[in-house]
């Protein structure tokens, strides 16, 4: 049998990249991808948010994390080696629109995309020698329901970029608590004490951990992780969270 040629086969597959982008005009025409922002349409090359509404996200400062004012919020409760986020989290805004769409309809992919952009933004600078990410885990039963972790794929799309593995097997939420939504500082520590455990086979003595959320506000969710982790011997922690409540 004839071998195909080189041009054969390119122009083969010219047609076929021809017909899938005509294919994907033709569905956008009659269901059109929307940003999530502003509800305008997307172009081609943009996925869940436009370019103006990605460069409204509020991104912060490198001088201001170097002031270490997520860090301080753990100040006399636990040891924390670096503590950083990428956005604010305010109401009523592009990233609170962005972070409910991670965490309640589905946006697990625009979870891992913001956290790849997160991991580009500090990687210069912060976890230089980390030996893996930790998801803050799902309950299973909360788990099932939706489908994913939402902390689970922003930390895959950081690890791409910090070049680390993502550890899924390090913790475990033993108690199902109500959310924290409504609750004051005092009432969020009371409700996710003791809901989290140590569940690994692996050897993390002397290691450092990166326990990675999607929103931080009293940060009583993420101590309620470390103080487990805190029991085994010489082990370093970190914490990154992609937005924070200033």
């Amino acid at each position: 049998m004839k071998k195909c040629s080189n041009t054969c086969c390119t122009r083969f597959y010219n047609v076929k990249n021809w017909l899938i982008e005509r294919c994907d005009d033709l569905l956008n025409l009659f269901y059109p991808r929307l940003c999530i922002g502003c509800g305008e349409i997307l172009n081609k090359h943009e996925q869940d948010l436009c370019l103006t509404c990605l460069m409204q996200l509020p991104v912060i400062s490198e001088s201001k994390l170097i002031e270490n004012f997520i860090e301080e919020r753990f100040y006399g409760r636990v040891n924390i080696e670096e503590a950083i986020s990428y956005l604010y989290y305010e109401k009523e805004t592009m990233s609170q629109h962005v972070l409910h769409e991670i965490k309640y309809h589905g946006g697990k992919e625009l979870g891992y995309r913001l956290g790849k952009m997160f991991g580009e933004h500090v990687r210069r600078a912060w976890f230089q020698q980390v030996d893996a990410l930790v998801p803050v885990p799902l309950h299973p039963n909360k788990l099932k329901q939706r489908g994913y972790n939402q902390s689970e794929w922003i930390a895959k799309g950081m690890a791409e970029e910090l070049n680390v593995p993502v550890w899924t097997d390090i913790l475990e939420r033993s108690v199902e608590n109500p959310t924290q939504t409504k609750k004051n500082a005092i009432e969020r520590w009371e409700n996710v004490r003791g809901i989290f455990q140590l569940n690994c086979n692996r050897d993390i003595e002397g290691r450092h951990l990166v326990i990675v959320d999607d929103v931080m506000t009293t940060g009583s969710t993420i101590e309620a992780c470390v103080l487990p982790l805190s029991t085994v011997k010489d082990i370093k922690i970190s914490v990154a969270t992609l937005a924070v409540v200033d």
